[in-house]
């Protein structure tokens, strides 16, 4: 994978540099989205049927019980299946993870960033045991009609110029601008009555459109 890497210029005495600790803020405002285009390259992911999904609809309706209850013989006739849900969908900047990505520069004056590499950013999957990035990219697209995707690309170029609050410290993100979600994973009951947890997570996935993030801090 190529790596991307922004150019930093500034109006400010000392020169823009790369930011290690100060991390972007969870929740994105208005106010951070200082751009916003559509991606050349993209790897779109799988979608589901409209059949796949009422079948797993049908699953994810059914009562949920504890790994202690999973005994005794088969009562019902649901399918022998593992399946993920997904819930609490926000909107979510997925950064580009890899040096050279993110910048700082100030306090106060303006800060000009550009990508100077292409790359790719994918989905992230975090949680207690493994989730299919393809898997919760479909699951998503069903569940909330929206277009995530597998992997988007990154070209060169991208040049921005942003000021900076008086005595503030400015913060340059690219990446895309897509969702996060919670997501659990469960499997059919030994009697196919009920579901059983298997675990679960969180997931940052990535839509076709990409763009920088600003925000600003005290230090």
């Amino acid at each position: 994978m190529a790596a991307l890497a922004l150019a930093a210029l500034s109006t400010t005495t000392a020169g823009a540099i790369e930011v290690s600790g100060d991390v972007a803020p969870e929740i994105v405002t208005p106010d951070q989205v200082v751009t916003r285009e559509s991606a050349d390259r993209v790897m779109d992911g799988p979608g589901k049927s409209s059949a796949e999904i009422a079948a797993d609809r049908a699953l994810g309706g059914l009562p949920e019980v504890g790994a202690g209850d999973d005994i005794g013989p088969m009562r019902c006739d649901n399918p022998v299946k593992q399946w993920v849900q997904v819930s609490g969908k926000t909107n979510y900047h997925v950064p580009s993870r890899w040096a050279g990505t993110s910048y700082k520069d100030g306090p106060g004056g303006s800060m000009k960033v550009s990508v100077t590499k292409s790359g790719e950013i994918g989905v992230e999957v975090g949680g207690t045991v493994d989730a299919s990035a393809s898997v919760l990219v479909a699951e998503v697209k069903a569940e909330y009609s929206v277009k995530v995707v597998g992997k988007v690309g990154v070209s060169v170029g991208h040049t921005y110029t942003h000021d900076i609050p008086a005595k503030k410290y400015g913060h340059m993100q690219y990446g895309s601008w897509g969702y996060k979600v919670n997501w659990v994973k469960y499997k059919t009951s030994s009697d196919r009555c009920g579901k059983v947890k298997v675990g679960s997570g969180t997931a940052k996935l990535p839509t076709k459109e990409v763009g920088w993030r600003f925000w600003a801090t005290s230090s």
